[in-house]
């Protein structure tokens, strides 16, 4: 231990991740992999709950907050008796107590204070967040998080929907989680930048990032399991985080300092930047392991949605600062289960905002479950490509979007990394191979796909590259991958119909936004 951590009656505070592991292994909290890494099981929630998720309402997030689907009010006065309860709770246990940030930008970031009653959320909080080294919290209030997992909640006492629940309170800065899955945790700091950097003119995303040898900033929008984290992690640019960062004028910076990647199915060979990072202080999250110790990528006994959480510092190439310069390429990554989506289109900036506020993807392996459902596997519109994180209106974000493409001259693309030659569950469909989409990346990044000849796809919408050097040209279009192009103009007709009813939720929209779109011929 530093001199700034100690051990005495219960209290734990400031631990390093050495000594975590030690006692997350001590007290059963997590099993050893013969690769170093603990591992560590979250039970029947082996995802985020958003059915338990709530915003506190009160005079300051009344006008505030889009209220709805994602952000559910909760009664100030529940808040207050169930955060009381709380408190009392974890003063009656031996607890974990860590001083951290969130947001690697000297100005905007937010230092939090984690109480935790178990050893490994903890450690999953080191891993992910930024130990402090130069930033002084004056003239910042701390955020405080309370995490206590073995809690449960009363529902016709407490006001909640299950024994789980996590509750933000944007006016008090505090945060109550009721949960074991640690994703919970990342996501609720995400919810509260995501709410306060839009009024100091800075667009959050929910993307990862990464930079090339040549300074040029890359970002990768999509929903977990569509290959943010897989296609950032390259071994030949340099990663700045993997699922979270904002984008100010000068410079996009990551919120975090760790990285929260799936697990399922990943090889040395297809995701070599994670396999590498998991080693001794990593924790892998509800990943099978066999008798011999050994991680099992491909069982999926326990969850789909297995992870490993490891620090930046884990990625040999890696942006030590956390940041850099503006993105000259922004990748929308779809993961489309029809096969009706071409592997690689080009977007006008008001065909970026359409796409942006659509965020049309599939939930695959998700990351969702609830008190009735494991595996959800189907086609869905998610808003800024991660609505349940986005507590303010759609257009704020969209706005600060095209605000910052338009400054900036900043390419945007949907890559599909779902279907081609078919739909999902279908004879001929096939998922798009991961070699093809990281070539298709490197063919971005290295500009090829500027100022080239382009095919228009009625109907859809969309202008495709005639040319490209990984795709046989005749697969470039969707349409030709399919045996039977009447099933495959049938099943678009259906997909566009999805996309405008889909977008006819939102109001005021510049009409200029709305003819980006698709359209029935």
């Amino acid at each position: 231990m530093n001199k700034y951590s100690y051990s005495k009656d219960g209290i734990n505070f400031n631990l390093n991740k050495t000594n975590l592991i030690e006692i997350s292994l001590l007290r059963c909290e997590t099993k050893l992999a013969n690769n170093g890494a603990v591992c560590a099981e979250t039970g029947i929630r082996s995802g985020r709950s958003p059915d338990d998720r709530f915003i506190v309402y009160d005079q300051f997030t009344q006008w505030e907050i889009d209220w709805g689907e994602f952000n559910k009010p909760f009664d100030i006065k529940y808040f207050e008796a169930l955060w009381l309860r709380l408190g009392n709770y974890l003063n009656n246990r031996e607890s974990f107590i860590s001083l951290l940030h969130v947001c690697a930008d000297p100005i905007h970031y937010q230092p939090i204070r984690i109480i935790a009653e178990s050893s490994w959320h903890m450690l999953f909080s080191k891993i992910m967040f930024i130990s402090p080294k130069k930033f002084n919290p004056v003239n910042k209030q701390e955020w405080i998080i309370f995490i206590a997992p073995l809690f449960n909640c009363i529902p016709i006492r407490d006001n909640t929907n299950s024994e789980y629940t996590t509750i933000i309170d944007f006016k008090k800065k505090r945060i109550l989680i009721i949960m074991h899955y640690a994703g919970e945790i990342k996501k609720s700091m995400f919810s509260v930048l995501n709410f306060i950097l839009p009024e100091q003119g800075i667009l959050p995303m929910h993307c990862s990032a990464n930079v090339g040898e040549d300074k040029n900033t890359t970002l990768f929008f999509g929903l977990s399991g569509t290959g943010k984290t897989t296609l950032s992690s390259d071994p030949n640019r340099y990663l700045i985080g993997d699922d979270e960062h904002g984008w100010k004028n000068g410079s996009v910076f990551n919120y975090e300092g760790g990285c929260y990647a799936k697990t399922s199915n990943i090889s040395i060979n297809n995701d070599p930047v994670i396999w590498n990072a998991i080693k001794f202080g990593t924790l892998l999250e509800n990943v099978f392991i066999d008798e011999n110790s050994i991680p099992d990528y491909d069982n999926m006994t326990i969850s789909s949605n297995s992870r490993a959480a490891y620090p930046l510092e884990f990625i040999k190439n890696r942006v030590f600062y956390n940041y850099a310069n503006e993105p000259i390429a922004i990748v929308f990554l779809t993961c489309d289960m029809t096969g009706i989506i071409p592997m690689v289109s080009l977007l006008s900036k008001e065909a970026a905002a359409y796409h942006f506020i659509s965020g049309y993807t599939a939930k695959i392996g998700s990351t969702e479950i609830s008190a009735n459902s494991n595996l959800i596997l189907e086609s869905t519109f998610s808003t800024c490509f991660g609505a349940p994180f986005f507590p303010r209106a759609y257009d704020i974000y969209a706005k600060l979007l095209i605000n910052r493409i338009s400054l900036f001259k900043t390419n945007v693309y949907i890559v599909n990394t779902g279907w081609t030659g078919g739909f999902y569950g279908g004879k001929l469909g096939n998922r798009i191979n991961i070699s093809i989409t990281r070539q298709i990346i490197n063919a971005i990044q290295q500009g090829k796909l500027i100022n080239t000849k382009n095919n228009y796809i009625p109907g859809l919408n969309l202008f495709i590259p005639i040319y490209l050097e990984c795709i046989n040209s005749k697969f470039i279009n969707p349409r030709n991958t399919w045996r039977n192009k009447k099933l495959y103009d049938k099943k678009a007709k259906k997909l566009i119909l999805k996309f405008i009813n889909n977008f006819s939720k939102f109001q005021n929209i510049d009409k200029s936004i709305i003819n980006a779109g698709p359209y029935i011929l």
